[in-house]
């Protein structure tokens, strides 16, 4: 399947969006007539610990940031347990909100299933290309312009240029550069990057997206603009996992909750449910 339409661009007829409201529409097709996207079975994750000489320290930091435990790998060196026998099954179109304290492995959870992990034990099988919104910079050279940092997101989602003109002028006029969009990206302001980064994300769409609300919407100035596109752009998208902290945000866009606990699936199902058994336990 493809990550994109074939144009790469979305192109909001009139009429076509819809209000940030967060009504959420109940879909009549129930999940087990869908075809099945992801699969996990008992599917833990280890993260290397290298050096032995900060391994104190970094155990330290890693457990406060995954809920991991220390412990050895075959190789005798030292491993991070992130995520711990996790097994649901995710079927095409779900909306899954991910739930949880921070370090209770929902952005690794998101890194997994994204690729960017690869798993240490289980099953793990994904029917379709997951596209992360996870980075909170650009993963190209700050030294390109904004517009070649543009083409270069563009090449690596799409694989060619078609379409990549309605695709730039939509970015570069939602990001407000102008003609800043020929400088390099290292002289951009942090808000000026935020919001070059921020549109160029939310341009296409995709059937898939892992989605970690600490992304961030630039300046305060951009805020209630960044929030009708990130409606907008939720609204197109097939199957989504979304973490965050904010039950309205997550009951704005999902119908399924993965309550989290120190690496682990504590709970799975619809999400009101999931987000009562979270408040009761905490």
């Amino acid at each position: 399947m493809a990550l994109v339409s074939q144009t790469g661009f979305n192109s909001r007829k009139e009429g076509q969006v819809r209000s940030p409201d967060c009504e959420r529409t109940s879909d009549p097709l129930k999940s087990n007539q869908r075809p099945v996207v992801l699969t996990l079975k008992e599917v833990c994750l280890d993260i290397p610990v290298f050096t032995t000489e900060t391994r104190s320290l970094k155990s330290s930091l890693i457990r406060s940031v995954t809920g991991g435990k220390l412990s050895r790998s075959r190789g005798g060196g030292a491993v991070i347990t992130a995520l711990h026998d996790v097994s649901c099954t995710v079927y095409e179109g779900e909306r899954v909100a991910l739930i949880g304290h921070n370090g209770a492995g929902k952005s690794t959870f998101l890194r997994l299933i994204s690729g960017i992990y690869k798993h240490t034990s289980g099953f793990f099988e994904s029917k379709v290309r997951v596209f992360p919104m996870l980075h909170k910079s650009f993963i190209t050279s700050s030294e390109l312009s904004g517009l070649q940092a543009i083409k270069a997101h563009y090449l690596m989602v799409n694989g060619n240029l078609r379409g990549f003109k309605l695709f730039s002028e939509d970015v570069i006029n939602f990001s407000g550069l102008g003609d800043f969009v020929h400088l390099p990206v290292k002289t951009y302001s942090q808000g000026m990057a935020t919001r070059l980064l921020f549109a160029v994300l939310t341009a296409c769409t995709h059937e898939c997206l892992a989605l970690d609300e600490g992304l961030g919407a630039g300046d305060s100035s951009f805020f209630d603009q960044a929030q009708q596109r990130l409606h907008d752009f939720l609204n197109t998208t097939g199957t989504l996992f979304f973490a965050s902290h904010s039950d309205q945000l997550l009951r704005c866009f999902c119908n399924r909750g993965l309550v989290f606990k120190e690496g682990r699936i504590i709970f799975d199902g619809p999400l009101d449910s999931a987000l009562d058994y979270y408040h009761q336990k905490n």
